[in-house]
């Protein structure tokens, strides 16, 4: 019998799981924005609301406060990282937790780049807090990426690049 694999071990396989994240982020955005008004908030637990907001900068609302340059430099950013992260799923296709880092990144990157062409400015509905203490409120691409690069720091740190300088010597 053969071998069953959970995880692809070719590109398009790796980036059709990239496009799975997306689309979730995209439907669970998609079925806030058609329950909630913006700014009102749902009360799931004491420590956690679904709410509709919208931020127009980068994590923890980075340069929300511009007049709107912001919105094309995330987006260009997001396509060069989006790129880069392509070529180094090519290079580490056949491995399993670099690859899976690069598509949650790739994924989550690629949601919030929907949201702001469609809307200038991501859709933030997951908003947990204790007390007074709030955490600002995100999405799935969000939790992808951040997902994404904590494996892609832990596969960094199991797995070290090659030092140029002993491959020459070899």
């Amino acid at each position: 019998m053969p071998e069953r694999r959970l995880l692809p071990t070719g590109v398009s396989g790796w980036l059709a799981i990239a496009a799975v994240v997306a689309v979730l982020d995209q439907l669970t955005k998609q079925l806030v924005l058609a329950s909630l008004e913006l700014g009102e908030a749902v009360p799931v637990t004491p420590f956690f609301d679904i709410v509709l907001v919208y931020n127009p900068g980068a994590a923890f609302s980075f340069l929300a406060d511009q007049p709107g340059w912001q919105r094309w430099f995330f987006t260009g950013l997001a396509a060069v990282i989006c790129t880069w992260l392509t070529v180094l799923l090519r290079q580490h296709r056949r491995e399993r937790l670099l690859p899976a880092a690069f598509v949650l990144i790739i994924g989550g990157a690629v949601g919030n780049v929907v949201d702001r062409l469609l809307h200038g400015a991501v859709v933030d509905f997951l908003h947990f807090y204790v007390g007074r203490f709030s955490w600002p409120a995100f999405n799935l691409a969000d939790s992808a990426i951040t997902v994404g690069v904590a494996l892609m720091l832990w596969g960094s740190f199991r797995h070290p690049a090659p030092d140029p300088a002993k491959e020459n010597h070899a």
